[in-house]
């Protein structure tokens, strides 16, 4: 593609201490593109991780498939779990059907209290969705008898109270009927194990207990809030949604975890767009840098270009000088930024943590983020794609002087000396 005359020139030119590599404009280009790269890379693999981490955590503890009653309860839930089971196209692609009975209480403790999701649950159900990156502590979950409570590590931190210890709910729902009016509910139970799954919102503010205890105390009887259904594949929930409404009876809601938190999956991925958008600039802005310092450049070597015209180097030719000599600035960029985005990227969480050691803040509240670490995930399709980008404007920005220095009249600037 590049003859090595043309290789030769370009190199040189690009070694140029006045103009060229050497100059204070061509490494600002370089530096910027470098920056740009690899700041790019580090957002989109935060972005990137922020999203799988938040759905896989949210749509996990809440399944991919939710069913519920507009009445407010399902009675005879064990009947249609069974009628779900031998559908089809539900029993292809469900990987287990979970019944849950929720309520929202208030936890008081040793004079503390907090606001907590109540979640009556089966606990080998709540054992085999806790499985991956949950930490337990304390009483085995599958042991967790009647009566028994399964609290957020940040919520028994928050009302100081260690594994055996009694936390009392208090609940303004089904309140009981006394001579003096109704009274809210109130029950005290057992902390026998917490759990840190690494996301704030379910830490500090969930309590599990077994089904039959939660259905007591909801004074549900023997029904449940809904049903969640875990799937397989969590993108294919239209089938399984479909046949769901073709098969419940009138009175049914089914709602996959797409509409559950559509604006939250909304903003995310309007959030990662604009994030590219604006981190891209730093690129473009780095790319008219190489359009000015090769602009100098062919002003500056105005005379070589006229005399290489004269001994016959074609204006193609000239053409392909340039256009080397500054993409190459954008392909040493790329590939230093890469690198540099790469390294950052994978460290991200140590580098969150030494930074937060030097300055003594804290950068990342959990209360805030509702994670506990930094997520990252590299999709290396990205990473090549931004690298291809920058590259690409790199060579964009060379066209004009390119095409400048190949119509250089080298009669005209002979004519001159």
């Amino acid at each position: 593609m590049f003859s090595k005359l043309e290789r030769k020139i370009a190199f040189r030119y690009l070694g140029a201490k006045k103009r060229g590599f050497g100059s204070v404009i061509s490494w600002v280009s370089l530096i910027g593109i470098m920056l740009g790269v690899a700041t790019l890379i580090v957002v989109m693999s935060v972005m990137g991780g922020f999203h799988d981490t938040l759905l896989g955590r949210i749509v996990g503890m809440n399944g991919h498939v939710v069913v519920y009653h507009q009445d407010g309860a399902i009675s005879d839930f064990d009947f249609l779990i069974d009628k779900m089971k031998q559908n089809k196209a539900v029993a292809q692609r469900v990987v287990s059907i979970v019944p849950i009975a929720e309520g929202q209480v208030m936890a008081t403790a040793n004079g503390n209290n907090t606001g907590a999701m109540l979640r009556g649950i089966r606990m080998s159900d709540l054992a085999a969705k806790t499985q991956t990156g949950t930490r337990i502590y304390g009483k085995d979950l599958t042991a967790i008898t009647d009566g028994e409570l399964v609290a957020g590590a940040s919520l028994t931190r928050a009302l100081r109270v260690g594994m055996g210890d009694n936390i009392s709910l208090v609940s303004a729902n089904n309140a009981m009927p006394t001579p003096f009016g109704s009274m809210p509910r109130i029950m005290s139970y057992p902390v026998m194990s917490s759990f840190f799954m690494g996301m704030y919102e379910y830490d500090s503010g969930y309590i599990f207990m077994p089904l039959e205890t939660a259905q007591k105390y909801l004074n549900i009887g023997n029904s449940v809030t809904h049903i969640d259904l875990f799937l397989d594949n969590p993108e294919d929930t239209t089938a399984v949604v479909e046949s769901l409404a073709r098969l419940l009876p009138d009175g049914f809601v089914v709602r996959d975890w797409r509409d559950l938190n559509r604006g939250f999956v909304g903003a995310l991925q309007v959030e990662s767009n604009v994030m590219f958008l604006i981190l891209m600039l730093i690129v473009i802005v780095a790319a008219f840098n190489i359009v000015s310092s090769l602009v100098m450049l062919v002003k500056d070597k105005n005379k070589d270009i006229a005399v290489l015209r004269t001994f016959g180097v074609s204006r193609m030719s000239m053409m392909k000088i340039f256009i080397l000599s500054g993409t190459s600035i954008g392909v040493i960029g790329a590939f230093f930024g890469t690198i540099f985005g790469v390294l950052v990227a994978i460290y991200i969480e140590p580098i969150r943590q030494f930074f937060q050691w030097i300055t003594g803040r804290d950068l990342f509240p959990a209360e805030l983020y509702y994670l506990s670490e930094l997520p990252s995930k590299l999709v290396w399709t990205d990473v090549l794609g931004i690298a291809l980008i920058a590259v690409l404007l790199a060579f964009l920005a060379t066209l004009y002087p390119a095409w400048k220095a190949a119509n250089t009249d080298p009669v005209e600037v002979l004519r001159n000396e």
